[in-house]
């Protein structure tokens, strides 16, 4: 029953989608920033209507890439509306809840080839021809990969804990990096992606045993869960 309940919150948050007027939609002054997707399998002319960079259909080397090229590609063209980590403030969709499935990729693509329009007047323009469909499904992956508010908070204290013993320096990194990664495997997905880009999972890759990877660690930690407040 809890499940139905919150597939049905989500189609109503779709419906919303197509519906929102005025400013809610209001990319029409943003000039779309090129992508940089090199590293990412390229795709035919032809576009595709279900995510071709999924960890079950790439790996999770590629998927991951497709998730930091998506991050990149989404805060240049997408955060100024969408929000931060794909948080929406409430005036534009909040697209954390678009099902990571056939629907939800087929509504995506849509959209981000043709636009939206309302009385003439460009709410969102069309990415499409600028960006590609790889600079799309990269996008595409990262918004579908975004936790669970109720996920990050049940963890959020822990994760401050972590972090500040992190910049206090001294702190065992190992430990923290081994209890970092169970803690990502615990957060679920708006969207009902297998996988979770948290910041829990972006601070233990971080990790690397280097001062460096510990001061970006840090950061990846707090930038996290100042999104999620």
């Amino acid at each position: 029953m809890e499940n139905e309940f919150f597939m049905a919150v989500r189609r109503v948050a779709l419906g919303a989608m197509l519906i929102m007027p005025v400013q809610a939609l209001a990319h029409g002054d943003v000039a779309p920033q090129a992508v940089d997707t090199t590293g990412l399998p390229a795709l035919d002319e032809e576009w595709l209507i279900e995510n071709p960079y999924r960890a079950e259909a790439v790996g999770e080397d590629t998927w991951s890439l497709a998730v930091e090229i998506g991050a990149s590609g989404y805060n240049q063209n997408c955060a100024r509306c969408h929000g931060l980590e794909v948080i929406s403030g409430g005036l534009a969709p909040d697209l954390r809840f678009l099902e990571a499935e056939e629907y939800g990729d087929e509504w995506y693509v849509e959209r981000f080839r043709e636009g939206y329009t309302q009385n003439g007047i460009t709410k969102m323009p069309a990415f499409g021809e600028l960006l590609g469909q790889e600079a799309a499904w990269a996008i595409r992956t990262y918004i579908e990969t975004r936790p669970d508010d109720d996920s990050m908070a049940e963890i959020s204290d822990e994760l401050k804990g972590i972090r500040d013993a992190l910049a206090a320096g001294g702190a065992d990194v190992e430990a923290h990096k081994a209890r970092l990664v169970e803690l990502a495997a615990a957060v679920e997905t708006v969207s009902g992606a297998p996988v979770a880009d948290s910041a829990a999972s972006r601070a233990a890759a971080l990790l690397d045993g280097s001062a460096d990877g510990v001061t970006r660690a840090t950061e990846a930690l707090t930038i996290g869960l100042s999104a999620a407040n």
